[in-house]
């Protein structure tokens, strides 16, 4: 159900979306991301979009990007946008351990679209994606709520989410050492940014760790 109300909010809003993207400030975050990373290096990107700004600004920049987007009209735009990208429409929450192999993975706006209940696993499949040392970047919940709205970009969305303190638990018992951790007020909202790196895998993703593909 959840996941139905947000293919077809983000399929039906694609194009308002795009327009208001910019409002979020975002590049101070990937200035941050990016000289950790070798050049060339390949970037996951959780929730794509339409490509743009985040996709675009890492293209531009040397690395490879592989998107993945539950809505297909986003990834309609996204290969228009950033044509030097791979993108595919899938469901992040749906993904398997060792499903890819990357050196960061980065994801706005788009975990708490997921039942809040399902971000610690996540987390840890993403762990499973990378390298020891690997990165990644993630906006999360400012505060814990969970609903629908019936109006974002002419639309009806859903969200679930923790709050701060909790977010940075999970992504800390995924086996990550969290290096920036801020709340971001652009666009008039307020969203939680972290950034973080592998430190170790999370005991209790090793076994899946093992069986994933490449693994």
């Amino acid at each position: 159900m959840a996941g139905s109300v947000v293919r077809n909010g983000y399929n039906k809003a694609a194009e308002a979306y795009l327009q208001g993207r910019d409002q979020f400030k975002n590049d101070r975050y990937l200035e941050r991301l990016t000289p950790l990373l070798e050049p060339e290096a390949t970037i996951l990107d959780l929730g794509c979009g339409p490509g743009r700004p985040i996709d675009r600004y890492l293209v531009d920049r040397g690395f490879q990007v592989i998107g993945l987007d539950i809505s297909e009209k986003q990834i309609e735009l996204a290969r228009a946008n950033v044509p030097e990208g791979a993108f595919a429409v899938k469901d992040i929450g749906r993904l398997r351990a060792g499903e890819y192999r990357v050196d960061a993975v980065v994801s706005f706006y788009t975990i708490f679209h997921l039942p809040r209940g399902s971000h610690a696993r996540l987390f840890r499949t993403i762990g499973t994606f990378l390298p020891k040392g690997g990165f990644i970047l993630v906006t999360m919940g400012s505060s814990e709520w969970e609903g629908q709205e019936s109006d974002f970009h002419g639309v009806t969305m859903w969200w679930s989410h923790y709050g701060p303190e909790k977010n940075s638990t999970i992504i800390r018992n995924a086996g990550f050492r969290i290096i920036l951790d801020e709340i971001d007020e652009s666009g008039g909202e307020r969203h939680q940014v972290v950034l973080a790196q592998k430190d170790a895998p999370a005991v209790s993703s090793q076994r899946s760790t093992k069986k994933g593909p490449g693994g």
